[in-house]
């Protein structure tokens, strides 16, 4: 669906990728379904992918887009975040098709999506209940019955069944989708210099909008061009971005960000890494998928696990990373995500780790005032 990053070197490769996640008409959804293929649109943050890629799908993360939301705007209230309208905007506008359209309760907006969109379109608007209570001795049988009615659901839309053998082969097919992100932020940690967060960002992105077995050919290429890399090492302090888990900021934002700084981890499009090793083959895929998500995963504002307390996983992250501040961003009238920079904050104080507190929205097309901002608190930091 995508071959103009073939054979490239890889600042030209790169070019190539940051103008597919850019384009707004989503060429790759559109030549999937031109060639007969099926589209199973998830949103945000986290949906079993690999369920709708066994079932022979495109599964496409639904993440909103910089549009304006001319035809959306009417079907919601003013105060809610722009990624619920633009992402409905996408579809009235006929931007993207979908064959199907899973949301998941993950606040008090997103919970109405499926509602919302199935008075609009005639294909399917399910909603996906991930646990609440992800601590309970039921939960991993419950999830794996939610992801059957899942299947059951995708098999007519595809238009065949799905054994074991094909779930199987689509797990693998993952498994080494996440084997590939983690030496992508392993290059982040240790050697920033060599890439940038907006290329990051970019080159994780793209799995929402490919097969995965064309996205692990892009990440198997880029990593090893990027071996290969000669940048520079320069003097510049390590960061760790936390806000990106539903509502992503512009590109450009992040492009101003790496300006300023090295971004060594982020849960920047969590959901595409949320499952954090391997998921095993062997026995019922349904319920390792089930298992791997609730105990082998990352976090985020809208899973609430008593065994991964936010403020905690942050700082552990940051340790890791080996990172000295962090920037705790929000998207303008996220509710999870605002409620958590005070906990944020609140432990970053404790800790002594400077952190700097921003608001983006999808749409953004200025920095200037951010860009200084943000520069004084590095200063700040520098020349202390």
């Amino acid at each position: 669906m995508f071959e103009s990053w073939r054979g490239k070197p890889l600042e030209d490769l790169l070019y190539e990728c940051r103008e597919l996640l850019e384009d707004t008409s989503f060429p790759t959804v559109a030549r999937w379904r031109d060639g007969g293929g099926k589209v199973a649109g998830h949103f945000q943050v986290y949906f079993p992918e690999e369920i709708a890629h066994a079932a022979g799908m495109l599964p496409f993360k639904v993440r909103g887009a910089p549009v304006e939301a001319v035809r959306a705007d009417s079907l919601f209230g003013s105060y809610l975040c722009s990624i619920l309208k633009t992402s409905l905007e996408l579809a009235l506008s006929e931007r993207i098709r979908l064959d199907l359209f899973v949301t998941h309760p993950i606040c008090d907006a997103a919970r109405n999506l499926a509602a919302v969109w199935g008075r609009n379109f005639p294909h399917p608007c399910q909603i996906l209940y991930l646990p609440q209570n992800a601590n309970a001795a039921a939960a991993p049988a419950y999830l794996r019955h939610e992801y059957g009615r899942l299947l059951r659901l995708l098999e007519p839309i595809a238009g065949r069944r799905v054994s074991d053998a094909d779930l199987r082969a689509s797990l693998a097919v993952y498994n080494r989708n996440r084997a590939l992100l983690r030496e992508l932020y392993r290059i982040k940690r240790e050697t920033p210099w060599q890439l940038a967060a907006d290329e990051a960002y970019v080159l994780v992105a793209l799995g929402g909008l490919l097969r995965r077995e064309e996205h692990n050919q892009i990440l198997e290429t880029a990593l090893a061009l990027l071996e290969r890399r000669t940048n520079k090492k320069q003097d510049r302090i390590r960061l760790v971005f936390e806000g990106g888990f539903c509502e992503q900021p512009p590109l450009d934002l992040l492009r101003v960000i790496a300006r300023s700084c090295y971004v060594v981890d982020d849960d920047l499009l969590i959901g595409l890494r949320w499952v954090l090793e391997d998921v095993p083959l062997e026995g019922d895929p349904l319920r390792n998928l089930a298992v791997a998500y609730l105990e082998n995963s990352s976090y985020s504002p809208v899973q609430h696990d008593l065994r991964k307390p936010k403020e905690q996983m942050l700082l552990q992250r940051i340790a890791r990373s080996g990172a000295e501040a962090a920037i705790i961003a929000a998207a303008k009238m996220c509710e999870p995500g605002l409620e958590e920079q005070a906990g944020y904050a609140q432990a970053l104080e404790a800790a002594g780790i400077p952190y700097f507190i921003g608001e983006f929205e999808e749409k953004m097309s200025t920095f200037d005032q951010m860009e200084l901002q943000l520069q004084t608190f590095i200063e700040n930091i520098l020349f202390a």
